[in-house]
């Protein structure tokens, strides 16, 4: 809304007019009459009236009564808000020339007239009220122009925290969002037709609006934001599309470097971010932003609360992190290379929340993990996965302390690795990365690993691997040796389905889709080929036995006939009787073989039994 008119812009009054003049050299701009006072504004001078200016400005007409000298002839103001931008606007609608009020400089408007004092007291319609008009009726009410005079409030401080004017824009900003995002749902409302759900598809533009303002309004509007009602998840997307646009610019620091750091406004805008997601509750985050700012804390040397927190939120949702995540580089290069102190809170996080979770307390963080799902035994798994393939990473570093190694392994339960191939890889990495540990050291590393959760192509490398103790290779021989005897007692080939089992490619959730519950699934499986080997057992006995009558009526008819024909097709059913044992599994015959082996000897018809077994295995 202008004075006068809104969109034009009119020309001064050549009967009376301010005069912005150079403060060096100021010149008389009327020829009639003379200018009777000049007013200094932050080093800038104007030649001007008394009169205009005492007629509607308080504070001048103040300073002219106040004044010992009646004909006082030189004003000067201090700390004006907006400087001589502000105050050459406010001469001019003392002299009455016609300007247009706009978004851009209402605000520095508003609070030049609250300083000159220019109220109803002294004018009507004076400079206060037609600001407050058009702020109510225009500004108020348009998104855009609500953010163009908040941003156009700084610099204007104190005063324009004192007339409220930053509040008033941050709840109508809030106010106006709320709006939009009601009618853009509604306008944008479907009809799932499959599930007759309702599903919402609008964007909210003004995310990007909103990233340029400065970071300490930017807090204030969220946190109206969440009061007035605007989605969670459209604050998320607001906080993460700013930390995109205002952070982008840090680079990484090394321990070299003796300059200053990234810059305090840099660390105040990742402590406020962070500090927003734990007031206002947000959880609709993506993992990756997390991660992002966890990196940028560790960058700009943020506070270690700002840090625990972001470590805290990336605990409740660890199992959908990837390796690339958790690389994170150490500032302090001297320890190690990967900051593996921030891992391991993490970690102790995540395996707090699952402690938790079984007993049904709140979180640790003191908030509700909306939109989190609780940590699961399947999670377990995922981070013990994650975990092996982290420890297998920063293995090779130099710098990497033995204690720290092994308090990463040590952290994880037991139930959180059901082989141990990984960990092995891991530890076979570190032992030849740091050839010059001590035996004592060796073998308190390799005790870590589980010698019965290891597969057998493990079994076999670390049987053969000469950088682990004598220790571990005697109890990876022994182990092996046992399962070797569990299996051919069970049948023989379970072991090899055992462990082709346990070394079969994952399933999506990163976890082997066979391992997920061992109790179920392998022990069935187990159970279901012992059943199938003790039938094929049995069949075997049976065709044995009529193998072994069909060999007696042979044999006494060869010996009557003395050979010929009968010889001949005592052969042909003998061949015949290998074949079909020859076609059963190979476990089932060494079985077989055992058990003879093992039963005492029965007179020459049990001698001639195990001749003719004997040269039936030779098949095999």
């Amino acid at each position: 809304m202008g004075m006068g008119s809104e969109n034009a812009a009119f020309p001064f009054s050549t009967a009376q007019s301010p005069r912005f003049c150079n403060p060096i050299s100021s010149r008389r701009i009327f020829s009639d009459v003379a200018e009777d006072v000049t007013v200094s504004v932050d080093g800038q001078s104007f030649l001007l009236h008394k009169f205009p200016l005492v007629s509607r400005c308080g504070r001048v007409r103040k300073m002219v009564t106040d004044s010992k000298d009646p004909d006082v002839s030189k004003l000067d103001l201090v700390n004006v808000p907006g400087g001589a931008f502000a105050f050459e606007l406010a001469a001019k609608f003392c002299y009455g020339s016609n300007f247009e009020i706009n978004a851009a400089n209402v605000a520095h408007l508003r609070c030049v007239a609250e300083y000159l004092e220019m109220t109803e007291n002294y004018q009507a319609e004076n400079l206060i009220v037609r600001t407050e008009k058009y702020l109510n009726e225009i500004v108020f009410k348009n998104l855009d122009q609500s953010l163009e005079v908040l941003c156009a409030c700084d610099g204007l401080d104190p005063m324009v925290e004192e007339i409220g004017l930053v509040d008033r824009c941050i709840d109508a900003i809030a106010l106006n969002v709320c709006k939009e995002q009601l009618v853009s749902g509604l306008a944008h409302l479907e009809c799932d037709g499959g599930s007759g759900k309702l599903r919402m598809h609008c964007q909210d533009w003004w995310v990007e609006d909103l990233c340029a303002l400065r970071i300490d309004n930017y807090r204030r509007v969220i946190a109206a934001m969440r009061r007035t009602g605007v989605r969670p998840e459209s604050i998320g997307t607001s906080i993460v599309h700013y930390a995109q646009t205002s952070l982008k610019g840090i680079e990484r620091r090394h321990v070299w470097d003796s300059g200053p750091l990234v810059g305090d406004s840099q660390r105040v805008i990742v402590e406020t971010l962070i500090d927003l997601l734990a007031t206002e509750n947000i959880t609709t985050v993506p993992l990756s932003f997390l991660f992002g700012m966890l990196r940028m804390a560790i960058e700009v040397d943020a506070g270690l609360k700002y840090r625990i927190e972001v470590e805290k939120r990336i605990g409740l949702q660890l199992e959908m992190a990837s390796l690339d995540d958790l690389l994170i580089p150490a500032v302090q290069t001297s320890d190690s290379m990967f900051d593996i102190d921030t891992v391991h809170r993490i970690l102790v996080n995540f395996l707090q929340r699952i402690d938790e979770d079984d007993s049904g307390d709140l979180s640790p963080c003191g908030y509700d993990s909306d939109g989190l799902k609780s940590p699961s035994h399947s999670s377990v798994l995922k981070v013990g996965r994650l975990m092996d393939g982290y420890l297998a990473e920063i293995a090779p570093d130099p710098y990497l302390k033995l204690q720290k190694f092994m308090a990463l392994i040590e952290l994880l339960p037991d139930y959180a690795r059901i082989v141990d191939d990984g960990l092995y890889r891991a530890i076979d990495i570190y032992l030849k990365a740091h050839p010059s540990l001590t035996d004592s050291e060796c073998k308190k590393l390799c005790k870590l690993i589980d010698c019965q959760k290891l597969s057998q192509d493990a079994s076999s490398h670390a049987a053969q691997n000469d950088r682990l103790p004598v220790q571990m290779v005697v109890r990876v021989l022994y182990f092996e040796q046992l399962r070797l005897k569990q299996s051919s007692f069970s049948g023989g080939g379970v072991d090899g389905s055992f462990s082709q089992r346990m070394m079969m490619p994952c399933s999506g959730s990163g976890v082997p889709s066979s391992c997920v519950s061992p109790r179920g699934d392998n022990y069935a499986s187990l159970r279901r080929e012992n059943r199938e080997l003790k039938l094929e057992i049995s069949r075997m006995r049976v065709r044995l036995t009529e193998l072994e009558r069909e060999q007696g009526i042979m044999k006494q008819q060869g010996s009557r006939a003395g050979g010929g024909e009968h010889g001949r097709a005592f052969l042909a059913s003998l061949s015949r009787g290998i074949g079909r044992i020859t076609m059963l599994r190979p476990a089932a015959a060494a079985a077989e073989r055992r058990r003879k082996k093992s039963s005492s000897s029965q007179g020459s018809e049990g001698k001639s039994r195990r001749r003719q077994q004997k040269a039936s295995f030779a098949y095999d």
